[in-house]
């Protein structure tokens, strides 16, 4: 066995890590339910199914969009990330500079292929130019993220709209892609899921203050503290529960989704800089929380689907 043979398991875990596995539901998911519901369960004008452009967008969105997402920032990333005891782990891979030109090519290789067969198939869905320029967002939006030159994750504020994009765009491009006439209950879940996630990476980015400013990373919580940042998560998600109040049933139900999340930060109100690191435990709850908010999201989903 040669050098370059037995170095190739350790590169694909390192690929495999650097995707962030636990996370590959929280984009797949999204497009997957505003698919079905958009090509004729429960919406309005809704287009026909297809279960290749289906099927085609949820393995396009469960690993290759994470890994581009999650691998363009671990690579460029790696500086800081050397700094923050997190990475490592479930919560981010930290490469070995030796596989960062292949995790680029990977990202490549993997992306191009399906993005040029969802752009066929918008074309064949007869839905091309919006769901065209929704999946240019969202892919913008991952690249800009972490690439040099846009490093929209240094920019206070930016950074967490953007990370937003990054999970609601695949719902978006979901409906785009079948087609539904737009109402003001589909936008007000559209805006309720946009605030949860800004809430969730201003949140996330509490824990790492020390490790950003050490690393010369600007992000909204380097900018208005650690304190502030998790008061602006917490009213952030009630105002997601509010936006859905306006959704069309059971939607408004679903609005208590939003509690464990604004309850989960809210220990950390009075927090300071020095002890933001302490707000990981909060993290990790929130990303098992994320599974019991999915499994009720699904339980609202399928009673609108029984009762429109």
């Amino acid at each position: 066995m040669n050098a370059s043979t037995a170095s190739r398991p350790s590169t694909v875990r390192a690929l495999f890590v650097s995707s962030r596995p636990i996370s590959w539901v929280n984009t797949a998911y999204p497009f997957g339910a505003a698919y079905l519901l958009g090509s004729g369960v429960g919406l309005e004008g809704g287009g026909g199914f297809s279960l290749v452009a289906f099927l085609v967008g949820v393995v396009y969105f469960l690993v290759p969009y994470n890994l581009a997402m999650y691998g363009i920032n671990d690579v460029f990333d790696y500086e800081s990330d050397l700094r923050n005891p997190r990475k490592g782990g479930v919560e981010g891979a930290l490469l070995d500079k030796s596989v960062h030109r292949t995790t680029l090519w990977a990202v490549v290789i993997t992306n191009v292929p399906f993005l040029v067969a969802l752009v066929v198939l918008g074309a064949v869905s007869g839905n091309g130019p919006w769901s065209w320029l929704v999946l240019a967002i969202s892919v913008f939006a991952v690249i800009a993220y972490s690439a040099p030159g846009l490093r929209f994750k240094e920019k206070p504020f930016l950074d967490s709209l953007t990370s937003s994009t990054h999970f609601v765009s695949p719902a978006v491009y979901g409906l785009a892609l079948a087609g539904p006439h737009w109402t003001a209950e589909l936008v007000a879940v559209c805006i309720a899921f946009f605030l949860w996630g800004v809430a969730s990476h201003a949140f996330g980015a509490v824990q790492d203050v020390l490790a950003d400013r050490a690393g010369g990373i600007g992000s909204v919580a380097t900018v208005i503290g650690a304190r502030a940042t998790v008061r602006l998560a917490f009213v952030a998600y009630l105002v997601a529960g509010v936006a859905l109040l306006f959704s069309a049933f059971p939607g408004p139900i679903a609005a208590i989704v939003v509690i464990p999340y604004a309850l989960n930060v809210l220990p950390w109100w009075n927090i300071t800089d020095q002890g933001a690191e302490a707000a990981n435990a909060g993290w990790k709850r929130f990303l098992w929380i994320n599974y019991l908010a999915g499994f009720l999201v699904t339980m609202a989903l399928i009673a609108y689907a029984f009762t429109h």
